[in-house]
């Protein structure tokens, strides 16, 4: 009789998770550190990078972005840097010191802001300056009221000209102006955009096509022409669309807040955002 020990079983291996899709950033959209912090714990490996506006870099201070950057994240801080330029320099310099991937400033504030802060931005390789063109939230009436004698389309191709001319790495545009700017800037430069919620499941835009309107999904359900998913018009932003329409249009990036961070299952939600990358 065999009195042998059974040999000791291998132990399995830990599944390998597949490597976050960098192309969706989640905004950490809180008003205290710790609703950001329970947020990227539980999405995990799911996503790898986040985007810190001013309300949460005001209130948890610069620390949150280090940390968040420490552990493998790559950081958008989203400052829309209105300045002299030599203030706009320096919070670039201090944005490249925290590690940070991307940084916005106002393409409103001329060629002089943006050439100070891609100037500024040299010393740091892997930060990325992007120009803000129109807030999401602007409308051709909020451009009258400040004398601009145009609509916001027009608008955004004037600046995303303009910021191109000063060297940024790209821009900052609602998904209804994507296709219109990727189509000026050529395939090299970033096109990010904020204003991207999900549609509701099993509406027209959740699979499939990215709408009626053609492949960008201009009009119908699935693209610009409607509420766009759980946030209705996306928590104050006007010109708003899908992340399946606002990829189709020439997004390199997209923004995604409360449809993520205000989901019942924010990995799940997640998840749904990736697929429309794909």
């Amino acid at each position: 009789m065999n009195t042998d020990p059974a040999p000791a079983l291998a132990p399995v291996p830990a599944p390998v998770p597949a490597p976050a899709d960098r192309r969706v950033i989640v905004a950490l959209d809180f008003d205290e550190r710790r609703a950001a912090e329970a947020l990227v714990e539980r999405l995990g490996d799911a996503c790898g990078f986040y985007k810190i506006g001013l309300e949460l870099l005001t209130c948890a201070g610069p620390g949150l972005a280090r940390d968040l950057v420490g552990r493998g994240h790559e950081v958008f801080l989203d400052l829309k840097l209105f300045e002299i330029p030599n203030s706009v320099a320096g919070a670039v310099r201090a944005a490249g010191a925290l590690g940070a991937s991307m940084v916005t400033v106002h393409a409103m504030g001329g060629t002089g802001i943006m050439s100070a802060a891609v100037e500024a931005a040299r010393e740091f390789p892997r930060l990325r300056v992007l120009a803000l063109t129109v807030v999401t939230s602007m409308t051709g009436s909020d451009l009258a009221d400040i004398g601009v004698d145009a609509g916001t389309e027009e608008q955004v191709l004037r600046l995303a000209r303009l910021a191109a001319g000063a060297g940024c790495d790209g821009v900052v545009a609602s998904p209804r102006e994507a296709a219109m700017v990727r189509e000026l800037l050529g395939p090299d430069r970033l096109v990010v955009t904020p204003g991207v919620a999900l549609e509701p499941e099993g509406s027209a835009g959740s699979g499939g096509t990215a709408g009626s309107g053609g492949a960008a999904g201009f009009g119908g359900a699935a693209g610009f022409g409607g509420a766009a998913g759980s946030g209705g018009a996306a928590g104050g932003h006007a010109r708003a669309g899908t992340p399946r329409a606002a990829f189709a249009a020439g997004a390199s990036h997209v923004v995604v807040g409360r449809s993520v961070s205000r989901a019942a299952d924010p990995v799940a939600a997640l998840r749904r955002v990736v697929r429309a990358a794909r």
